[in-house]
């Protein structure tokens, strides 16, 4: 693992445990473009890795460290996320720029990244978020062709059961989202965010009867 150091940081706040892993998309047109501005002081953004297409890991914020990834953001009723998390940006120039799939080599470079995150650091596996988890109205990344379920079978995250469709109201609906951890104020792009997570084949922001499906297997692998 090569080492740059961004100066986008600052110390984390005193008896903070890190117990979230958020991961991104750099969403821009090159990796080196999005390096260049996650170690440019004017930016004010960074993350404690950073994963080139051929798998190559840099680690430019030291966990110890707050890194300033997560902006605006909320995860079951926290909302200093940058806190309490550690932020990793895989190269793809998303949606703005030609999203693409990812490629092999990064994935495995993030499996085992990811797996020695854990290892030292207590984060449920429902804390194990996208950028567009913890803030739908604003991030769409890492997005739908995220293998999600792939890292899930690593025990990187979590992966539903399907318990079939169900119905509900849309109050009952949103307190669910809520439970699990997501931000219901707008709630239909909080239910894009858990599709494009949970349900990457259809994401509309529908809380229709496979969604609600889904999350209820979630729901029931928490509890």
């Amino acid at each position: 693992m090569d080492k740059k150091n961004s100066p986008n940081y600052d110390a984390r706040p005193e008896g903070t445990e890190i117990d979230t892993l958020v991961l991104h998309y750099t969403g821009m047109e090159t990796g080196e473009a999005a390096l260049q501005r996650l170690c440019d002081s004017t930016s004010k953004v960074s993350a404690h890795y950073f994963i080139h297409e051929n798998g190559d890991v840099i680690n430019l914020v030291d966990e110890g460290n707050r890194a300033w990834h997560a902006g605006v953001a909320f995860w079951r009723g926290e909302t200093d996320i940058n806190a309490r998390s550690i932020g990793i940006e895989l190269v793809n120039p998303g949606h703005a720029f030609g999203y693409r799939e990812f490629t092999e080599a990064q994935l495995t470079a993030l499996g085992d990244l990811s797996l020695d995150i854990l290892s030292r650091h207590s984060i449920p596996a429902r804390n194990v978020v996208g950028h567009s988890d913890i803030a739908p109205t604003r991030k769409q990344d890492p997005g739908e062709r995220f293998p999600w379920q792939r890292l899930a079978s690593k025990k990187i995250g979590l992966w539903p059961r399907r318990l079939g469709s169900i119905s509900s109201s849309a109050d009952h609906a949103a307190a669910l989202f809520s439970l699990y951890g997501y931000d219901v104020e707008n709630f239909p792009l909080a239910i894009g965010a858990f599709q494009r997570h949970f349900r990457p084949t259809r994401v509309d922001g529908v809380a229709d009867g496979e969604t609600l499906g889904l999350l209820r297997g979630l729901i029931h692998l928490i509890n």
